[in-house]
């Protein structure tokens, strides 16, 4: 202790000798200014004497306290618990960095609608998943573990008043650097963060009924057996689909009637699971689902790929706002492809069709209008992957204008998930 007290003691001294040779120089400025003739030859060296002088002693002084830093955080005295909190002064500055930091960096950017009773959805099932822990609900404001973190996380409803959407969407994507907020788990998918954005303004409106309710729907979760009969499938499905999976898609894999997650019932098996596994790899993209499928076995995801498929296909059940004209448009596309585009006819791969179609593509019919829309935008934009024939489709959606992928989602929509063949 001794010797660390001298060492601290030197820098100190180091440092505030060089402090006062920072401020005083060894001559002053009206000795180095003079000259014989009385030109301004002579102030011009002087200037340029005192600068360099000044920009030594500052140099000087710099590597004296970066020398000091070093030497007090090898020295180990520096303390790092989380359970000594921070010096106010240490509170202050890093939240108005954050402001500022937060401030700057959103300036021109804009907010989509963020109204749409699908995106809150969305938003609330990642929310509990991913944020709920340390951030609280209604029923449980603040989580123990959490509030001994350094800083302790706030509890939102108190807090999202303060900041703007497009700030939230900052914290979400980018997390928060010197806390225990991480960044969203997928740089591609800004549509999920908004969601969990969109979610966040509704948040200090909900009571805890009204919490679970939008986070879990009618299921009870648990892990326990639950009887779904009726529905097409097993008697009991799963543990997963009850401890997570029917949060979002449902016991019956119709997605919980928004749009905001597809329907699973009656899918193709075999894409299910190879979905699963391009998730968990990080080749299909999201925060939400990324993060679950790395968490299941291989086992796992063959039995909850075989689960929704083994359910009765069921359509959507959508009141599609839109003419029959362009749902007209939607079907020539589908059947017939846009050969001036370079675009295919979408049943060749994915239906309506008699003859039999590879098992890995799957199939669209009785799928949501928006949630088929938002997968050709991320393939149009390149951020979505998936199995092994995902790339086909990320050549065939860029050449399609939004109206026409608009119209080949009414399509799709339209028709009866229950058939097999266009609408007549």
């Amino acid at each position: 202790m001794r010797q660390l007290a001298k060492i601290a003691m030197l820098t100190v001294a180091g440092a505030l000798a060089t402090v006062r040779k920072f401020f005083s120089g060894r001559r002053s400025l009206a000795q180095v200014t003079k000259s014989e003739d009385g030109t301004n030859e002579g102030v011009e060296k002087g200037l340029k004497h005192k600068f360099w002088t000044t920009a030594k002693y500052f140099a000087a002084f710099m590597v004296v306290m970066t020398l000091g830093g070093f030497l007090g955080a090898a020295s180990g005295i520096i303390p790092i618990k989380a359970s000594s909190g921070h010096w106010a002064i240490t509170s202050w500055f890093l939240q108005f960095s954050k402001q500022r930091s937060v401030f700057t960096h959103t300036l021109g950017m804009a907010s989509p609608s963020l109204d749409e009773p699908g995106l809150v959805l969305k938003g609330a099932g990642a929310y509990e998943m991913n944020c709920r822990a340390c951030h609280g609900s209604p029923a449980v404001p603040y989580p123990r573990v959490a509030q001994h973190m350094t800083p302790r996380p706030p509890y939102l409803p108190s807090t999202i008043g303060n900041w703007e959407a497009e700030e939230l969407f900052y914290f979400v994507k980018h997390g928060i650097k010197f806390t225990g907020m991480p960044a969203w788990p997928s740089r591609q998918r800004d549509d999920e963060v908004w969601a969990m954005v969109a979610f966040l303004q509704r948040f200090p409106s909900l009571n805890d009924d009204e919490y679970r309710h939008l986070v879990h729907g009618e299921v009870a979760v648990g892990g326990e057996a639950v009887s779904i009969d009726g529905l097409g499938g097993p008697e009991h499905p799963p543990s997963a689909v009850t401890t997570s999976c029917a949060r979002c898609h449902g016991l019956d894999g119709l997605g919980r009637g928004l749009g905001a997650y597809p329907i699973l019932a009656g899918q193709q098996a075999r894409y299910l699971d190879l979905s699963l596994q391009a998730y968990a790899k990080g080749e299909r993209h999201s925060g939400i689902m990324g993060p679950i499928a790395a968490g299941l076995s291989i086992e796992e995801k063959g039995e909850l790929a075989r689960y929704y498929s083994g359910l009765s296909k069921r359509s959507s059940s959508q009141n599609v706002p839109e003419a029959a004209a362009a749902i007209e448009r939607g079907r020539a596309i589908a059947q017939q492809g846009i050969p001036s585009q370079r675009v295919p006819a979408c049943v060749a791969c994915h239906g309506p069709s008699d003859i039999p179609r590879n098992p890995i593509y799957p199939t669209l019919a009785g799928q949501y209008v928006d949630y088929l829309v938002l997968q050709l935008e991320l393939f149009k934009n390149e951020n979505r992957g998936g199995t092994a024939h995902a790339h086909l489709m990320r050549t065939v959606a860029p050449r399609l204008t939004p109206e026409q992928i608009r119209a080949v989602a009414l399509y799709y929509a339209a028709l009866e998930s229950t058939r097999d063949h266009p609408l007549p």
